[in-house]
């Protein structure tokens, strides 16, 4: 059993899960809170947030007394020593709170994407972790969801045959929920991305550093070729196809619908025709957040890397750098790595942090 605890006691550090109304790409429990409470593995021990308010309704949902709830995180990691941290502010504080919770002497960190602002506080927090030993889990989900994980493992035992190209239409901001998206894609083909073309909304905005939506050319270093689309898509929201030479999966709906295709005998010459064949479905379907538990647990137990690693979230941050700097460059190839290491993109969720998301979310709704 080890002790957990929660820094940022907002929505994805504690309400989340009563936003969902039915399932997709993830499955409750989802958020931190709920799943350390619901986890055979953890015991949810205590919590820190600036905001008193948010103090006291973690404190009364998860049953913890006010003794056990901190202002200050520093305070809280030096007083309850917690085995697991998660920490669920926005990406402005997130690398020095991993930093300090390393040399607190956390043994693992699940962290909400993106990992970090920029490359080079990536690249700091990935060298302590890996000198101190702390895994770090980064909460791109969608790693964990049965569906895309089985068309993971027909790509990768053959089923699929050679995999050619993956398309992702996912509108977001490159950074904060392109993280999702791009970490998807590395993780269907299993493989890095050598070297990029993108498209920025304008020449105006990419020569900013704010978080933007865009479309890219991904050219990964096992052959396959990726296709992002982050600008408006229609009636094609958050959906994912995967094609081989012998089979194709797709991903519809926010993984509401999943498609598989192979060939089968038939066509013009009887060359072929490529047919829906059923989808293997899983026996059962574990909560997204107690599945990432799991796996954070397994990664502290044996050395293993998490299934999304500090560096998956380092590597789909640089490719959205890689992104927006092909455009300033009007166009041009940029490949991997990238060597300036403070650029930078300030994630869209920074924007009003000043302002804890639940109430910004409250003052938005209108009247009753």
């Amino acid at each position: 059993m080890y002790r957990a605890a929660v820094i940022g006691l907002g929505r994805m550090g504690s309400t989340f899960d009563d936003e969902i109304q039915q399932g997709g790409s993830i499955f409750l429990p989802y958020c931190h809170a709920p799943s350390y409470v619901a986890s055979p593995h953890t015991e949810l021990v205590a919590g820190a947030d600036l905001h008193a308010e948010q103090g006291a309704i973690f404190a009364k949902r998860w049953g913890l007394s006010e003794d056990h709830i901190y202002g200050d995180y520093r305070e809280m990691l030096a007083a309850e020593r917690p085995d697991i941290v998660s920490i669920c502010t926005t990406a402005r504080h997130r690398a020095p709170m991993m930093q300090d919770a390393i040399e607190a002497g956390v043994k693992a960190i699940w962290a909400e994407k993106p990992l970090t602002l920029s490359l080079a506080e990536a690249d700091t927090v990935i060298d302590l972790s890996t000198r101190k030993g702390v895994a770090i889990a980064v909460n791109c989900s969608r790693r964990h969801s049965p569906f895309l994980t089985e068309a993971r493992r027909m790509a990768q035992t053959g089923e699929l045959g050679e995999l050619l190209q993956i398309t992702a239409y996912a509108e977001c901001h490159l950074s904060h929920n392109g993280s999702h998206a791009i970490d998807t894609m590395r993780y269907l083909v299993d493989a890095d991305v050598e070297w990029v073309f993108g498209e920025m909304e304008s020449d105006e905005e990419a020569a900013g550093e704010e978080d933007l939506k865009g479309n890219g050319y991904l050219a990964f270093d096992n052959g396959v070729r990726g296709y992002i689309r982050a600008m408006p898509t229609g009636i094609a929201p958050w959906e994912f196809d995967l094609i081989g030479t012998e089979g194709r999966v797709r991903s519809l709906a926010n993984g509401t619908d999943t498609q598989y295709y192979r060939w089968v005998p038939g066509g013009l010459r009887d060359e072929g025709l490529p047919a829906r064949a059923p989808f293997p479905l899983p026996l059962s379907i574990q909560g997204t957040g107690l599945s990432v538990i799991a796996d954070l647990v397994n990664a502290i137990e044996t050395g293993s890397d998490p299934r999304c690693s500090a560096e998956d979230g380092r590597q789909a941050l640089e490719v959205a750098v890689a992104l927006r700097e092909s455009h300033r460059q009007g166009g041009l190839r940029v490949d991997l790595p990238i060597a300036d290491r403070s650029l930078r993109i300030m994630s869209v969720e920074i924007g009003g942090d000043a302002v804890p998301a639940r109430v910004r979310r409250l003052q938005q709704e209108p009247a009753a």
